[in-house]
């Protein structure tokens, strides 16, 4: 199965892969290295072909931008997010870390504090 990457946004095409060249296909919110470029999986769409009556799945669609994954980024309730998901500011995205303090890091924070509840 063929799998595209598009950039987000212009949906300009980057690259084309074949499924055995990755594990599984990336679901959004994850990272993943294709050769030596690292990219963030933001949207997935899905393409469909009819074939003797019936759809199957034909070809994947991966919205991606173009970054390396952050070093403060962490597994967390089977998702990625940076930072420290158990700050009551943080985001819990793989996106963006906190409202407060968005470059970080959270150890300097003067609003870090547990969540509630």
């Amino acid at each position: 199965m063929r799998i595209e990457l598009r950039q987000a946004g212009s949906a300009q095409l980057l690259g084309q892969l074949e499924l055995g060249e990755l594990a599984e296909i990336p679901q959004p919110g994850h990272w993943f290295l294709h050769g030596s470029r690292s990219f963030l999986v933001l949207q997935r769409h899905h393409r469909y072909q009819l074939c003797n009556g019936r759809y199957e799945l034909a070809s994947v669609a991966l919205q991606v931008k173009a970054e390396r994954q952050p070093s403060e980024a962490r597994w967390w309730n089977g998702g990625w997010v940076i930072g420290d998901p158990s700050c009551r500011f943080n985001a819990r995205s793989p996106l963006l870390r906190c409202a407060v303090l968005p470059d970080g890091p959270c150890d300097r924070c003067a609003h870090h504090s547990a969540r509630q509840g």
